[in-house]
């Protein structure tokens, strides 16, 4: 079986978010709100009350070689926005 989850995103923008209850997630390219929102509601034990999704585009990239110029792309990928009901909360990072 193929995890709907990869990896939370921890960014600056994404930990101002939490304030609002929402959390981002990098999940599978081919899942889609229902899956995603069932997996985030299994894992957290969180009522989830919205899902958004964003296909993000992988960035073209160019390395300069001893044979000349290299073009490749980055992988594409999905992000996830979920809303979580109201008192509850997700914790993502690790306390040691």
């Amino acid at each position: 079986m193929i995890s709907t989850l990869i990896k939370p995103l921890l960014t600056e923008k994404m930990t101002s978010m939490t304030s609002l209850r929402q959390y981002a997630f990098s999940v599978n390219i081919n899942s889609n709100k229902i899956e995603i929102a069932k997996a985030v509601e299994k894992k957290f034990n969180v009522e989830v009350l919205s899902v958004r999704t964003v296909n993000v585009k992988g960035k073209l990239k160019g390395q300069m070689t001893k044979k000349g110029r290299v073009e490749g792309r980055r992988p594409s990928w999905k992000k996830a926005f979920v809303t979580i009901k109201e008192g509850q909360t997700i914790d993502l990072l690790p306390t040691a």
